[in-house]
């Protein structure tokens, strides 16, 4: 989430857009207007860093690209360099707001520096070599059961012995791949000693299981560091206001980090067989005329919420209920 600082801009101060692609790392410095393009590879992230350490910004903003960006952002972290990995739809939003449409890369790089020296968002804490393998690890598992799943479809459409051989042999090879993706996540949440506690906290919540546990942890690490307001927002479970003059539109959710939804939808619907808690809660919700996709989210807020307060006070489910 970005921070608008009203604070002057101060002559020295110095605002760098990076705009990140599989190949290229295009930069923009302001306010020199400085224009120039590295690789993204191990040589041409070593020489930017190095570039911009000589003269030291005041802030690196940077968009999130889904993983072309982790190896600069690691670089520069390691290198003290300031740096804020926002979101795409939030600089998008910027660009327009301030009548730019065009897109090319060395504009979006104009544009992230001009964000970074309007909004001043805050610097991104830097994630471990194993928070990245976690984050990755994850994502594969959740890819593999997406096919083992079209998979599992596909064989109830299939009639010839030599396809459904093809699909079964297939199913066995991804059931083998997410075994041993789960293996992995285990071993190394295991190495470290707080990411095992907070697993523990969450995982003794009726309807919070292993899978759901671990999306908490690796994908969620802010949950027990944020008030409930600032993670129901950061999830994008938070209702936000449609309101004009007279007219008040209908409270909605939009945003937020989608896969920690998805979890958290699951371990809703498993609370409301075993957790006498959310049961009672989307009870009196319905009985109360709310629509089920409406209680359902309601009921996602608030086990987000305990999860974040139990994470808080280091207690687990049947001593903070």
């Amino acid at each position: 989430m970005g921070r608008k600082n009203m604070s002057t801009t101060l002559p020295t101060d110095c605002f760098v857009g990076i705009d990140v692609s599989s190949q290229t790392l295009d930069v923009c410095r302001l306010p020199a207007g400085e224009v120039f393009t590295e690789n993204n590879s191990g040589k041409g992230i070593q020489r930017l860093v190095g570039r911009l350490k000589k003269t030291l910004p005041t802030l690196v903003v940077l968009e999130a690209t889904g993983g072309y960006e982790r190896s600069l952002v690691l670089a520069l972290a390691e290198a003290g360099v300031p740096t804020a990995v926002v979101n795409p739809r939030q600089v998008r939003d910027f660009a327009r707001a301030r009548g730019i449409l065009a897109k090319t890369d060395s504009i979006d790089a104009n544009v992230l520096a001009q964000f970074a020296r309007d909004l001043r968002p805050a610097p991104s804490e830097a994630p471990s070599e194993r928070q990245l393998e976690l984050e990755e690890l994850l994502a594969r598992r959740r890819q593999v059961i997406a096919m083992r799943t079209s998979e599992k479809n596909r064989r109830q459409q299939v009639r010839g012995q030599a396809v459904v051989k093809s699909v079964k042999t297939l199913l066995r090879t991804l059931d083998h791949e997410v075994t041993q993706l789960e293996e992995r996540i285990a071993e190394l949440l295991q190495q470290c000693v707080h990411a095992t506690e907070k697993l523990r906290l969450l995982t003794s919540t009726p309807g919070v299981g292993p899978t759901v546990g671990q999306t908490l942890v690796i994908d969620l690490p802010q949950l027990g560091q944020l008030n409930r307001r600032e993670i129901a927002s950061l999830v994008g479970v938070a209702p936000h206001n449609r309101d004009s003059g007279q007219r008040r539109g209908r409270r909605c959710i939009w945003g937020g980090r989608s896969h920690v939804r998805s979890a958290l939808y699951m371990a809703v619907l498993a609370s409301l067989r075993c957790n006498h808690i959310m049961r009672a809660f989307y009870d009196r919700l319905r009985a109360a005329g709310k629509p089920a996709k409406v209680a359902l989210t309601a009921c996602m807020r608030k086990l987000l919420t305990i999860l974040n307060s139990m994470l808080a006070r280091n207690t687990p489910w049947k001593t903070t209920n």
